[in-house]
């Protein structure tokens, strides 16, 4: 994380204290975010505020750039430099080139940017939110999904049976690389972003090739590409994630990280699995700009709130934090493990994958096939003098005794496990194998959770909830008097 001239002014105008600035810093080192945009996100400043100050400090106006039209031609700077420094040219005026930016007291990047347009630089102040889309969509290019398809001809196009020794290495790789394909696929992934999705899914049937994106938990159905697409698709994700284009037999998993800009970085985790009528993609989008490591805001009640806090600041023992997929088990644990980082403790996490990666913590690839697997690398853990360790899941005796272990020799052990409640992962422990009297020694707290759908606060209207669900949601009859149903 490099020093910040806003955060010097910010201290010594008083617009905010040395510990505000303090966490803003963690925050910073454990999600690589600006300044301005981590204000924002710990609720210091609303965006509206940090942009009247930086315009009175600067001495600079501030504009809406959702009303300015951006004119690619005004400069000779690229996308790429634009998103690396977080900068937007609005106006040309002789030699002078006035940017849109969030930070004007980034000198490095201003002279960059000048050094690169051959001109004098003038600065406008904008929000950063407003910022980060513009340039999401100059990078891509600004077409919808739906224009690109019509540019293809997609609907003059017809279903091809593609046997598995058409294609060869060198057929894959050229068909993957034909503008189309890029662009098609570039979009679907920049699209997701947008629209704030978990998961990609591309679906090869036997007539249809279906792209699906899970948003709030629920899959929806985005678009039906060509289904000659089919391959040369897959085979420019599996490019991108540095996998085997030419084997189309087992299942393969990869990586993709795309680059917004010099703020937001993007994982994709990538799953490849052949089908009856293809290989079926499911990409995992991993957003650290939007990973939210503040345990007070990941919807505990405060009773809960406060032994979660408890149990993960004692010096040894377990907690364990259990559920189904997908219902933010890892969130948890990271948001843990954010609430004790502290360059006084060794923190050593084993998962599978490494979904986000944390200034401050030793992470682990578990890699069963080369022998790295979950019980070798606790092992090795244990003689790397650890104070806190991350078991990205518990899955079978070894690794659980390992971890018990662990955690009644003087080490605070994080992990997670599938059970469907609390209570039940006891009885799993010691289904495991493992002795009664050593799981109740270890173990300090266990917490279970789903991932619940929120009610948009834009959309939200009242509605009339029906007594009787009221009741088979616990409540008593003599509670529904306070209620106006």
């Amino acid at each position: 994380m490099k020093h910040t001239r806003l955060g010097d002014i910010l201290l010594r105008k008083q617009a905010i204290n040395k510990e505000q600035y303090d966490k803003a810093k963690h925050e910073m080192k454990l999600t690589g975010d600006t300044l301005t945009l981590t204000l924002t996100k710990l609720d210091i400043f609303s965006e509206d505020q940090l942009v009247k100050f930086i315009s009175s400090s600067f001495g600079r106006p501030a504009i809406d750039l959702k009303k300015i039209e951006i004119d690619r031609d005004l400069t000779k700077i690229s996308v790429e430099v634009m998103q690396k420094n977080q900068a937007i040219p609005v106006k040309r005026k002789g030699s002078v080139v006035t940017l849109a930016v969030a930070d004007p007291y980034d000198i490095n990047s201003m002279d960059e940017m000048a050094f690169i347009a051959g001109c004098q630089i003038d600065v406008v102040i904008v929000r950063e939110s407003e910022l980060v889309q513009k340039l999401e969509e100059l990078g891509g290019s600004g077409q919808a999904l739906e224009e690109v398809m019509a540019e293809m001809g997609a609907k003059d196009m017809s279903v091809v049976d593609t046997d598995e020794t058409q294609f060869d290495e060198g057929s894959l790789a050229s068909a993957s690389e034909e503008a189309p394909v890029v662009k098609l696929v570039n979009l679907i992934l920049l699209d997701s972003i947008k629209r704030g999705a978990s998961d990609i899914h591309i679906e090869p049937y036997e007539k249809i090739l279906r792209v699906r994106y899970r948003v709030d938990g629920v899959l929806l159905e985005i678009m039906r590409p060509p289904m000659a697409m089919r391959d040369a698709m897959i085979s420019r994700l599996k490019i991108q994630a540095k996998l085997d284009i030419t084997e189309r037999r087992v299942p393969q998993d990869g990586r993709i990280k795309l680059r917004l800009s010099k703020a937001k970085t993007v994982d994709f985790r990538v799953s490849i699995l052949p089908t009856l009528f293809g290989e079926k993609v499911v990409m995992r989008l991993l957003d650290q700009s939007n990973l939210q490591t503040d345990m007070s805001k990941l919807g505990y009640e405060q009773s809960d709130l406060e032994k979660f806090k408890h149990a993960v600041n004692l010096p040894y023992g377990m907690v364990l934090v259990t559920g189904p997929t997908g219902s933010g088990k890892t969130v948890s644990l990271y948001s843990a493990v954010a609430e004790v980082n502290d360059p006084g403790i060794n923190i050593c996490t084993a998962e599978d994958p490494v979904e986000f990666n944390f200034m401050g913590i030793n992470q682990v690839n578990v890699n069963p096939a080369i022998g790295m697997d979950f019980p070798a690398a606790l092992k090795s853990f244990l003689r790397q003098d650890p104070d806190v360790i991350l078991i990205g899941e518990i899955r079978d005796y070894d690794t659980a005794a390992i971890g018990i272990k662990a955690a009644l020799t003087g080490h605070l052990v994080l992990a997670t496990l599938h059970t469907n409640d609390a209570p039940s992962t006891m009885t799993r422990m010691i289904n495991m194998g493992i002795e009664s009297f050593l799981v109740g020694s270890a173990v300090n707290l266990v917490t279970a959770q789903r991932l619940g759908r929120r009610i948009c606060s834009e959309c939200a209207e009242p509605t009339k909830v029906d007594t009787k669900a009221l009741l088979n949601a616990g409540l008593k009859k003599e509670d529904l008097d306070s209620f106006t149903l």
